[in-house]
């Protein structure tokens, strides 16, 4: 890829000057002799071809890039121009009806060019492809060096939010199966209906939150499915009061997001008390999810916050939803309420 936009840049320029000499030879006034073009665009074309590449290629990959001898680097331009000025004297020496001859347009007569001036004028030009080449080199480096970051960000954020999930699902798992257990202990009834929507639980995150969005009716389809897994733990059911409002048509949300906050609060929370119910709400159109949950705390465990799951969820909120939500989480005596508004 590096390649190919260094290729794509360097044929862009030689295109513009090649443009640019053409324009300079249809518009001349003085007609010019094939060996006249060869002269001077043929040689001098070599000439300044050669101290664009040698710098291109050469002299800036090896001794900037690699070595760091600025130094060194400077004497090297200086001798590559001192000697490209020599050869262009020469030529100019040889041709000098061609290269050092031009007619005043007042007097029409010719001039002749002193050769010092003509060395000052080989030197601004070469000083000039110098010059050219040190940007294009550097500007196509540097978008080089972009791209390999930003794809190594990508890396970085991917293989992240792999660890991230691949915390969750274990920890969610841990957790169900302690809770069948509890009901398998305790010889419950249940304990096959339980056994069941686990496995509905886990063929969602193991084969359909795959994908990097999932539609939010299938994702409030799984909070509604864990619910009622937990409910079983409960002899008389849990106390939840879940309320969906809005338009659930078509949106996409990243998959296992909402999750922890409801597990925290079935884990850490009162979930059998009818007259203080967890709550859940979801309200959703086009552009807005707002969820929020809140649970009352146990006596015991008024001051203990959400553990792996809610700093595990924060984190890929931040790197899956950068600006794009609002997380308040508000840990009062009696209560702990998490509220999240995400731009979908």
């Amino acid at each position: 890829m590096e390649n190919k936009g260094s290729f794509i840049v360097n044929v862009l320029f030689w295109l513009f000057i090649t443009t640019l000499c053409t324009l300079a030879i249809l518009y001349s006034k003085t007609p010019l002799s094939g060996y006249h073009l060869l002269v001077t665009f043929g040689y001098y074309g070599v000439i300044n071809v050669s101290i664009f590449y040698i710098n291109y290629t050469l002299l800036i990959p090896q001794l900037i890039k690699i070595r760091k001898q600025y130094w060194m680097y400077i004497l090297s331009i200086t001798i590559l121009i001192a000697l490209m000025c020599v050869v262009k004297t020469a030529i100019a020496t040889l041709n000098s009806d061609i290269i050092l001859t031009y007619t005043n347009e007042a007097t029409n007569k010719k001039v002749y060019e002193s050769v010092p001036s003509y060395i000052v004028k080989a030197i601004f030009m070469s000083g000039f492809f110098v010059v050219i080449s040190c940007l294009l080199k550097f500007a196509v480096d540097w978008f080089a060096n972009e791209r390999v970051n930003r794809h190594l960000e990508t890396e970085k954020k991917d293989m992240e939010l792999q660890f991230l999930k691949s915390q969750l699902n274990p920890h969610f798992l841990f957790n169900s199966l302690n809770n069948i257990y509890s009901l398998a202990y305790q010889k419950s009834d249940k304990t096959a209906d339980a056994v069941l929507k686990l496995s509905e639980i886990m063929r969602y995150m193991i084969y359909e939150s795959n994908d990097g969005w999932v539609s939010l009716n299938k994702e409030i389809e799984y909070l509604q499915s864990y619910i009622e897994l937990q409910k079983l733990r409960f002899k008389d059911g849990a106390a939840v009061e879940f309320t969906l409002n809005g338009e659930i048509d078509g949106q996409k949300i990243v998959p296992l997001i909402l999750i922890s906050f409801v597990e925290n609060a079935f884990k850490h929370g009162v979930a059998n008390d009818p007259a203080d119910p967890i709550k859940i709400n979801i309200i959703a159109n086009k552009k807005i999810l707002h969820f929020s949950i809140t649970n009352k705390k146990h006596n015991h465990n008024k001051d203990e916050m959400g553990g792996v799951g809610l700093s595990n969820v924060e984190r890929r909120l931040q790197l899956l939803y950068p600006g794009r939500y609002k997380l308040n989480i508000v840990n009062s005596t009696t209560h702990y309420t998490s509220e999240l508004m995400l731009d979908i």
